[in-house]
């Protein structure tokens, strides 16, 4: 349960706070032609920010044989962990975390990456004194775009959805988040447009971490501790959320 009447700024890492969306998609296409499927890398970086499970039938179809799956995740994790040691944090991504901590916000990393992932993602960010709570894949039942690991994050850091903005970089973000009717702001860095972003619903977009942290002061994360402003943009009762391949994704819980 909420344990006082704090603030925060929940924040995806891959791809939004780490510079790794293409990592991912390089690894995937790698594992997924050493499994015998051709998957365009264009399709595959379309899919990054669903957990595997989810990616896995994103694209190569739910109806299909899943004996193969556990060896499609092991060779991706094998392929990613040789970058692990050079993954770098995308421009002022700390300053951003540090930003929101110094306007007395709790800064919640809600990322969905395995727990030996979430470690090197940490490491990478160098920013745990002013990190209050960090999830991982075992936090969450279901991977994006359902919000089973945001609400992990909201109880787990004592926040609720109405104190909160959310921050990714992808479709899938700006969805689990509209289920729970917590705001996001997209960030475009992790290769997903502006035009897509918004017309998923984010209530904001921005290039990268250091462009919003130039409008920091104007965003949805200042009026969270602004009592004159509203953080929420209005929902329309039974939306969906339209993904970059052109699925459609039901927006209410």
């Amino acid at each position: 349960m909420p344990d006082d009447n704090r603030c925060g700024v929940l924040f995806d890492v891959d791809g939004t706070l780490v510079d790794t969306t293409y990592l991912h998609t390089v690894s995937w296409w790698e594992a997924l032609r050493q499994g015998d499927h051709r998957v365009p890398m264009a399709r595959i970086h379309r899919a990054i920010g669903m957990g595997s499970d989810k990616l896995l039938d994103h694209l190569l179809g739910a109806e299909r044989d899943r004996d193969a799956d556990g060896k499609l995740r092991d060779t991706h994790d094998a392929l990613y962990a040789e970058y692990w040691e050079r993954l770098a944090p995308l421009p002022r991504a700390v300053d951003l975390l540090r930003a929101c901590a110094a306007r007395g916000l709790r800064v919640v990393l809600a990322t969905s990456a395995a727990e030996h992932e979430v470690a090197a993602l940490r490491a990478a960010l160098d920013a745990d004194d002013v990190i209050d709570t960090v999830t991982s894949s075992a936090d969450a039942a279901e991977s994006k775009p359902a919000p089973d690991i945001l609400e992990a994050a909201l109880a787990q850091s004592g926040l609720t959805a109405e104190r909160v903005v959310f921050v990714g970089d992808s479709v899938w973000d700006v969805a689990a988040a509209g289920k729970l009717d917590v705001p996001c702001i997209g960030l475009t860095c992790g290769g997903t447009s502006r035009g897509e972003l918004a017309g998923s619903g984010a209530v904001a977009v921005y290039d990268d971490p250091a462009a919003l942290l130039d409008g920091l002061a104007d965003s949805a994360i200042a009026a969270l501790t602004d009592p004159t402003r509203s953080v929420r943009a209005p929902r329309r009762a039974g939306g969906t959320v339209t993904g970059p391949t052109g699925e459609k994704t039901d927006t209410e819980a």
